[in-house]
């Protein structure tokens, strides 16, 4: 099977994908600092502000970045021969980035309206440091994602051997990726 993606639209799915996973990156280390001041602050204004403002952050960016870069992901692997389940670093990633993407979307966001709320109507917030927690996680992820996309590691899956042997579901040799020609001309 060839990929669908002819090379102007893999490039600039490429760039797509680049620029909303590094996005998705940076709004994941504003929403630390902010929850870091929130939580840090012995100002219940600046908690306040903290937390407003990461639930901007939350109702208008988490939701489009996170799927964004979900789905450009999917499409660029479908469409290229890096495929999604050829090679071990792609399905890390997708395996990752799809829990990543829930957990951004549904129970962050969540959480950040909880606190907002909370912090507006002059409370307690009482899970002040899951605000700190949860980026935190997020961060390591999305640079260990981020890593893995430059390095490429691992190698090819089984489907993917299979396929390259030439025994995959259409009995066609697919063409190998970038790296893969790389070594076979060293």
């Amino acid at each position: 099977m060839q990929p669908n993606l002819s090379r102007p639209a893999r490039r600039a799915l490429l760039v797509v994908h680049v620029v909303v996973s590094v996005g998705w990156l940076g709004l994941t280390l504003c929403l630390l600092a902010l929850g870091v001041a929130g939580a840090a602050s012995g100002s219940a204004d600046t908690a306040e502000a903290a937390y407003r403002a990461m639930k901007i952050f939350g109702d208008w960016l988490i939701v489009p970045i996170s799927l964004a870069s979900l789905v450009s992901g999917v499409v660029l692997s479908l469409g290229t021969p890096w495929g999604l389940a050829r090679y071990r670093w792609v399905v890390t990633k997708f395996w990752l980035t799809l829990p990543a993407a829930g957990a951004s979307v549904l129970a962050l966001r969540a959480e950040i309206d909880s606190a907002a709320a909370d912090a507006s109507a002059a409370r307690a917030v009482p899970a002040a440091t899951d605000l700190v927690i949860a980026p935190s996680v997020a961060l390591g992820v999305y640079v260990f994602l981020t890593a893995i996309s430059v390095l490429k590691p691992w190698g090819l899956t089984a489907r993917g051997r299979r396929m390259r042997a030439g025994s995959g579901p259409s009995g066609a040799r697919t063409r190998p990726g970038p790296r893969a020609t790389a070594r076979s001309q060293v």
